[in-house]
């Protein structure tokens, strides 16, 4: 989406490192495309939500190849800008526009049919970069069978991007089914509370995709966030709390835990959640919220935050504002003064700001009896904005490090994909190590971080391969842990012990470590006393 971004580099690069590719999948990562919700070119009854699953499932398996999607939100946005309804099955011409409109690099375009018996799938891809559309991709299979056919279209739009793509399509569609398939029918009633209006068709919708699918993150997130539009705040934060924060959905589910939490007084849980967003997608109006539950719990800490805020997006008069209000409660009057008055000439007809400024001008400290505004928290949540900016750092940097050798490109992936595993992020932080190996077999760092996602998803044999070579390559703190981890999931207790020690002796202040340690000489002493 082209729209004027806020975010400083400096926040950037507290939880991105934006690595260079590797040549062998150059022409995959950082893209940036968006997928159109098919076309139902048949006659049938009640398979209209079948075009907007594709767009749905077609992003996320995009997304896990490291390209950016845009999401449902943004593509309607953009609609919205250009004029365009929303079940409008556009032209080609007008893709061309949406797609200038929304500058991306790939535009993924469908249509599909049932007579009853085969359900047939028709995708193109159009590369916006090359001016050109590719030839029609072919899928059929059984209704039932859609999850399988769904997967076997983007392997092949990821194979018309990359024809060099390393899985061959029977891999890539058995790895993804490993990954975890979702159900028909709760995928249906996903899309349908998505394409509702009614909050409580809605509501119906997503809690029966969860109770036919228990772990269906996005049907958890929707439901949250259809509760807090209600302003049903309670329940928002229930079901927006079932999100694993290990799921990318996380971030966003946790800045409406936050919000909710702050409309409904809880300004302790509020600061825990959008603590824990800020560690994964610094976004200005995270930091602004963080400061808002700061200064609403009487901490003097608030005015950090909005000193921040306002260094990363002056133009905006909320921030001045806020920043005004707390240097007033810290007693500094002069600085209160200048943040106000900034703000005025953002906003001349903002009231709330004259009358504030007003009450600082006849008084150096707050006197009592006099009520002071609150601060302004921001509802807005455009993690969107910012994983593009994030994406054009990325572009620009494999630029900039061409010239480095191949060493020097692993070792960058390395990083990245460290700090993509601290936001959650496994399948990029999985694509970042396999880079780094393909550029430089002999990183060992690469293979240790690479069985730490493999641990983590329980590919405990793969896991166990690449911590070894790891070890084979140089002794890590890093590999040690995660073959502790991995024995200890395999019940092989003595040398997970043994394992987590080597660990402890190359980094005695590793936390994970002596946390670790600690769960594996419980279970020993359990074993003992049996």
């Amino acid at each position: 989406m082209k729209r004027t971004l806020f975010i400083p580099l400096t926040l950037v690069a507290l939880t991105l490192f934006c690595g260079v590719s590797a040549a062998q999948s150059a022409k995959r990562s950082g893209h940036i495309a968006v997928v159109i919700p098919f076309e139902n070119t048949s006659k049938a009854p009640g398979i209209d939500w079948i075009g907007e699953a594709f767009s749905e499932t077609l992003g996320q398996r995009l997304t896990a190849a490291q390209l950016f999607v845009i999401r449902r939100e943004d593509r309607i946005y953009a609609f919205d800008r250009l004029g365009l309804p929303t079940n409008l099955r556009p032209s080609r011409a007008t893709l061309y526009r949406i797609a200038e409109e929304m500058d991306v690099d790939y535009v993924v375009m469908g249509s599909y049919a049932y007579d009853g018996r085969s359900f047939t799938v028709r995708s193109q891809l159009m590369d916006m970069k090359r001016l050109r559309l590719s030839p029609e991709a072919v899928e059929t299979g059984a209704l039932p069978q859609l999850g399988e056919i769904q997967n076997s279209v983007a392997w092949d739009l990821l194979h018309d991007m990359d024809p060099m793509f390393k899985d061959s399509k029977n891999d890539y569609i058995a790895a993804v089914s490993r990954s975890g398939q979702i159900r028909l029918d709760a995928l249906e009633n996903y899309i349908r509370g998505l394409l509702d209006v009614a909050k409580d068709d809605k509501v119906k919708h997503f809690k029966e995709a969860v109770r036919l699918n228990p772990t269906y993150v996005q049907a958890m997130l929707q439901l949250g966030k259809t509760y807090f539009a209600a302003k049903e705040y309670e329940p928002s934060i229930l079901w927006l709390s079932k999100v694993p924060k290990d799921e990318a959905a996380a971030s966003e589910a946790n800045f409406y835990i936050g919000l909710a939490g702050y409309y409904t007084g809880n300004f302790e849980r509020a600061e825990e959640a959008f603590t824990f967003v800020s560690g994964r997608v610094p976004l200005i109006e995270v930091y602004n919220n963080l400061g808002v539950v700061s200064a609403r719990r009487g901490k003097k800490n608030a005015v950090d935050y909005f000193e921040r805020v306002v260094q990363a997006d002056s133009r905006d008069a909320d921030y001045r504002f806020n920043l005004g209000l707390a240097l007033y409660r810290n007693g500094d009057t002069n600085g209160a003064q200048r943040q106000l008055k900034e703000a005025l000439s953002l906003k001349p007809q903002d009231t709330e700001t004259k009358a504030l400024l007003e009450i600082v001008n006849s008084s150096k400290t707050p006197a009592a009896g006099v009520k002071l505004p609150v601060e302004r928290i921001k509802r807005n949540y455009d993690e969107t904005s910012y994983r593009q900016l994030a994406l054009e750092i990325q572009n620009a940097n494999e630029e900039r490090y061409a010239k480095l050798s191949r060493p020097e490109h692993a070792a960058m992936h390395v990083k990245h994909g460290t700090e993509l595993i601290s936001q959650g992020l496994l399948d990029q932080a999985e694509s970042a190590f396999r880079e780094a190996i393909l550029l430089d077999v002999s990183n060992s760092g690469a293979h240790a971080g690479l069985a730490t996602v493999l641990e983590e998803r329980n590919e405990l044999s793969d896991a166990r391969f690449e911590a070894t070579a790891a070890n084979r390559l140089r002794f890590s703190a890093e590999a040690f842990l995660a073959l502790a981890r991995i024995d200890l999931k395999q019940n092989k207790l003595e040398s997970a012990r043994d394992n987590v020690e080597r660990a402890l002796k190359m980094d005695s202040a590793s936390v994970a470590a002596s946390e670790l340690k600690r769960t594996i000489t419980e279970q020993l002493q359990q074993k003992e006393n049996r």
